[in-house]
């Protein structure tokens, strides 16, 4: 039975919150704390009562948009803890959902919030604190990527990405089974995943050289096949690409 605290600044989303907890069997108890202050507070009196105290939290569902300290101030505060409770992020921006699994999030559910995928929620908190410890299972998965997908958030594999696109402060991951818009440039994957075999062909193009197929040069121009896709590249990449081609085992 877990003992949870949902935090945020609205009344309504918050009391809606506590309800949806309380409603569900696995939460033993739900309380509620109207900002990042008032639930700091309330965890540092957690933690001081001990896992099996009775003040003990397990589970924090956190909003991200708040005035003053928000919730992914407070998500950083807590990973300072020796044993803090887990997070969990319930907000309606989506934009948040790498910076929110970087910080150790159980999971990242959008508003407004949905009984099915609350419980999600819910059972993989449960499942976690069932079969610690934490620490392990909460570092970052250097390996997937966390996209949204009809309010849902699915872990894509880093090796299954083919190429990436850039489109405005946003990127679309590509793979064999279709693709998925994130709101990261495509700088950042760039620098995060240039040990992974990730290489800039183009300014709107980033690739994986273990998915190119064929290089292939005509009338100057020079271009790669990824899939069944033909991706242009431009000249200042082109030698580099060239390079690495012929050194790749």
């Amino acid at each position: 039975m877990l003992r949870a605290l949902a935090v945020d600044d609205e009344r309504p989303s918050l009391e809606e919150l506590v309800y949806l907890l309380n409603a569900d069997p696995r939460i033993g108890s739900a309380e509620g704390a109207g900002d990042a202050t008032e639930a700091l507070r309330r965890i540092n009196r957690a933690l001081e009562s001990g896992p099996a105290g009775p003040e003990a939290i397990d589970v924090v569902f956190l909003d991200i948009n708040m005035p003053g300290l928000d919730g992914l101030d407070l998500a950083r505060l807590l990973t300072g803890f020796a044993k803090p409770p887990l997070v969990v992020f319930v907000t309606a921006h989506e934009d948040f959902a790498v910076q929110a699994f970087d910080l150790k999030a159980v999971d990242y559910v959008l508003k407004p919030v949905r009984k099915e995928r609350l419980g999600e929620a819910v059972r993989r908190a449960a499942e976690l604190i069932e079969t610690g410890p934490r620490i392990p299972v909460h570092e970052p998965d250097p390996d997937h990527i966390p996209v949204e997908l009809g309010g849902v958030t699915r872990f894509v594999s880093v090796d299954d990405i083919t190429h990436v696109e850039a489109q405005g402060d946003y990127a679309r991951l590509h793979t064999d089974k279709g693709s998925h818009l994130v709101r990261i440039p495509l700088s950042t994957l760039e620098e995060r995943w240039r040990s992974r075999g990730f290489v800039r062909i183009h300014r709107r193009h980033l690739v994986a050289l273990r998915h190119i197929g064929e290089l292939r040069l005509d009338a100057g121009t020079v271009s790669v096949l990824v899939g069944t896709e033909e991706l242009q590249v431009s000249r200042r990449h082109a030698r580099e690409l060239r390079d690495l081609l012929m050194r790749r085992p």
